[in-house]
This record gives C-alpha cells, structure tokens and sequence, in this order.
C-alpha cells in the first residue's frame, strides 16, 4: 500500500487528472453513486434553476469531485514552493496578526472547491501551526499514509475521537485549528439549526465551544476555484471575542449562523464546487427535537 501510494504521489498531476476522469466515468454512469441523492439536493436547492442548468450543476459536481480526489494524491508529494504556486491566500495579514499576537486561531472550512489543499498550502505558507481535525480510515495503513502526508508542512491531522485531548494538552501553545464544519451533527448531540439552501439544516455548535475555550477568533476559509488545479482562499472574519450575543435560543449559535450564511453564499457562486455527494440532510428538524 505505501509503495503504491508514493507511487502515485510522484505522478504528474495532468497524468492523475486522465485517472481521475476513469472515477468520474464509474462515480456517475456506472455505479451512480448517489444520484438520486444529489439530484433531489440540487432541485430543493435551486428550485429557481431550470432542469438544464440543475443537470450541469449534477455533472460538473461529479468532475469536480474526481479532480479533488486526484490533486490531493498529487499534493502528498507536492513541494511546499509548488502548493504555494497553486493555492494563493488573498488576505494572509489577518493570519500573520494572530502570529504577532501570540494568538490561537479557529479556521472553520468547508467541503468546498479542494479543502484537501487547505492543510498542506496553510502550513507552507504560515508560521502559525494548524492542525486539523479529521475522521480516521479504517484501513490503518492508508490511514498511516494519509497522516505522514499531511504533516509535511507540520500541519497535525488530529483524529476526531482525540480532539479534546489534544486541544488541552496544546492550548497554551498559539496554534490554528482546522475544522470541517459543513457536516451532520449525531440526532443526539446539540446543534444549531437554521435555513440553508431552502431546507432547516443542522450544524455542529463544537467550533464555538472551542473559540471560546481558547479565547480565539473564528475565521470563515472562503476557497474558490481560479481554473483547474489553481485555488485563491479568503479569511472572513466571522467572529471575535467576547463574541456577541445571538437569538435567545437554545439552538441557536452566532458563529455557526455566520458559517452557514458564507457557504451559502459560495455554493450559490459556484454550485458544483460543494461535496454535494455527502448525505448533508439526514433527518428532519422535528426528528432531531
């Protein structure tokens, strides 16, 4: 599995981009893989969009998924000088204030455009640490290959089950602190809910725990597509301490309703950029009640 896997990470990425058009090919025609999933997404999404438009954003999500797929191989044997030609950070001072500041930053992302890239271009370029939470695989030894990989740079993927330990054991230490934020909280755990994409979606409410546990701001990683295998990010502030205060609800958080208003807004510039093909809506509000 390692040879293999070095093997593919030296591939040219146009070489990898041919391979991945062979995913695209099975993903969408032969196995159909969700479709009838994304398909009923994409409509109550954009039920202003005409069944034309709604088809293209259904294939495009499709290409833009096997691409990823192949240029996070080709990162994990990347230079830092070639990560840094791809992904360029717009607004990169607001990183390099916390950096002076002696400051712990919360970088909430999401499954949007190559958030693969996020990791590895972040720690070549900033002097700030960022570690990433992330969800093992269960195969131990590509799960082994993908954490030497992404620690290049000395960014640190930590594993979802050991976050609290860790972020105890690191809080002192000024440090960025990379989450996924996009995904489905458990029906059991709390959560924040709101209107997104025309449906009551529920978010985690754990980045705002950890803001405020560590006194930090909360940034909004704002990725876009420049043309194939180029990126540009954007920091939105999305909150500070002492944090504001939000609608007095139980289920309400202020960061997370910032978070969901900004991937709103990027998903409807450039749809098929988002991970349509995660199961975001798995249950209904009043099941979650």
């Amino acid at each position: 599995m390692r040879i293999l896997f070095w093997a593919l990470t030296r591939t040219p990425l146009a070489v990898l981009y041919a391979y991945g058009w062979l995913i695209d090919f099975f993903l969408f025609h032969v196995f159909r893989w969700r479709r009838d999933q994304v398909v009923g997404d994409i409509a109550l999404a954009f039920p202003e969009k005409s069944a034309d438009e709604r088809a293209r954003i259904l294939r495009d999500s499709y290409r833009c998924i096997a691409d990823v797929v192949m240029e996070a191989i080709w990162s994990y044997g990347a230079s830092a000088d070639e990560l840094k030609h791809r992904v360029a950070f717009d607004n990169h001072e607001i990183i390099g204030r916390a950096v002076a500041a002696k400051q712990s930053v919360v970088l909430l992302a999401p499954h949007f455009c190559n958030w693969e890239w996020l990791l590895s271009s972040g720690g070549a370029t900033f002097e700030l640490p960022i570690d990433a939470v992330y969800q093992t695989v269960k195969l131990r030894s590509l799960d082994r290959c993908l954490r030497d990989a992404r620690t290049r740079f000395g960014g640190i993927p930590i594993p979802q089950q050991d976050f609290v330990y860790e972020l105890m054991n690191r809080a002192a230490t000024p440090r960025g602190y990379a989450l996924i934020a996009d995904q489905t909280p458990p029906r059991e755990e709390k959560k924040h809910w709101t209107r997104f994409l025309n449906r009551d979606t529920a978010f985690f409410v754990g980045a705002e725990k950890i803001a405020r546990f560590l006194d930090a701001p909360v940034l909004y990683v704002d990725m876009r597509r420049v043309r194939r295998g180029h990126y540009a990010v954007r920091f939105v502030p999305l909150a500070e301490p002492p944090y504001g205060i939000g609608e007095d609800r139980d289920d309400y958080s202020p960061v997370m309703e910032g978070f969901a208003r900004e991937l709103e807004k990027a998903i409807r510039a450039s749809p098929a950029d988002w991970l349509w093909l995660q199961k975001r809506w798995k249950y209904p509000k009043t099941a979650a009640a």
